[in-house]
Order: structure tokens, then C-alpha cells, then sequence
């Protein structure tokens, strides 16, 4: 059963993250340094409320068991460039991008919020080159608030569906060759003799 369908036939659209936004919360964790155990971030989904919005523990379970399967498809995607937008995700001439992209791309922010520790500790201390991560979080931002960068792109002389279209194009080698390299970096300093 897919994500969308379990939160749907549950009714618990209310209580937790939309599908899509949950999917881009997830790809965010994915992308991270250092694998995170479910346990630390699962109940994010929910509001960190002490009351997991579930009927029964077995209904908690599956759900649980959604999300892992989910985050670790999403990290071995993203490790072996596999990794593409849900297909929900588009861009739109009337809005730029579409409701599923936005709300992807907060779910991605909010994903990076909660990891922004790790992230600043691998380009501080372990030489992960800053820019690269300033140029997926630009790039994930301008898709959530396309609004605030079309007043730019049009005193540049682009055209706004353009840039648009490079960035959503972009983004999944970006996404992807960011992970990769986090992912070398940590593994590097791991092997580091003692």
C-alpha cells in the first residue's frame, strides 16, 4: 500500500505530514551524512507529539514500516544515481511549479532543518565543499517560493520557465552527487587511522 493510500484509508490526513510532504522530509534524511535511526525522527511525522495519532499499535507498525522502506529506498537511489522526483512532482506554467513539488520541496526543507547539524560539522570540519550544499538548498528553495526569484530571473534577461526547468531537471544529479559525496567524506573519516 502506498503512503498516500494508508494515511488516506486510515483518515489520519490531519494527524501527519501529506505523502508528498513526508516524501521530501524523507529524501532530506536520506541525503544526510550520518544514517539517523528512525526512532530519533520518526514522531516528526506527527508533530513530536507524545500521542502517536494511530488506533492500534499494529495500524503504527505498518505505517512505521512505510516510511523505513521508503527512507532507505530513497538512500540507496540517491547513492547509485537513481534517484528521481516522485511523479507527482512538475513543473507548471500557470504556477511555476506544482502544489506536489512545493509542498516536496518543504518537506525536503524541514528534512535539512533537522539535520542542519550534521551537514554544518561535514563542511567545517571535514572539508565537504560549502557550495555544493548552498547550491541544492538555493535551488530546493527557489522550487518552494518560485515567486521570489522571478523578479531576479527576469532583470537577468532569462526566461522564468527556463531556469525553472533547468532547476527541476537539475536536481536529481544535484540531490544525488551531494549524498555521494557526503557519503565519501564521512566513510573517509571513519577509515581514518586513530
Amino acid at each position: 500500500m502506498s503512503l498516500s493510500d494508508f494515511i488516506a484509508s486510515h483518515e489520519l490526513t490531519p494527524f501527519v505530514l501529506s505523502s508528498m510532504q513526508t516524501q521530501g522530509f524523507l529524501s532530506a534524511l536520506a541525503a544526510a551524512p550520518q544514517r539517523i535511526d528512525p526512532t530519533q525522527w520518526l514522531s516528526l511525522l506527527w508533530g513530536a507529539t507524545e500521542n502517536a495519532p494511530f488506533s492500534s499499535h499494529e495500524e503504527f507498525e505498518q505505517y512505521a514500516q512505510i516510511i523505513v522502506d521508503i527512507w532507505e529506498q530513497q538512500r540507496q537511489d540517491l547513492l547509485s544515481n537513481n534517484w528521481v522526483w516522485p511523479e507527482e512532482c512538475g513543473l507548471s506554467d500557470e504556477l511555476i511549479v506544482n502544489e506536489a513539488t512545493r509542498t516536496y520541496c518543504e518537506g525536503l526543507l524541514q528534512g535539512y532543518a533537522w539535520t542542519k547539524e550534521d551537514w554544518d560539522t561535514l563542511t567545517h570540519e571535514n572539508g565537504l565543499e560549502p557550495e555544493l550544499l548552498e547550491g541544492v538548498l538555493l535551488s530546493i528553495s527557489l522550487l518552494f517560493d518560485p515567486d521570489a526569484a522571478i523578479s531576479a530571473i527576469e532583470q537577468q534577461g532569462g526566461t522564468v520557465m527556463d531556469q525553472f526547468n533547468e532547476i527541476f531537471d537539475g536536481m536529481p544529479v544535484m540531490l544525488s552527487g551531494l549524498t555521494q559525496r557526503a557519503f565519501q567524506h564521512v566513510q573517509r573519516q571513519e577509515n581514518k587511522p586513530k
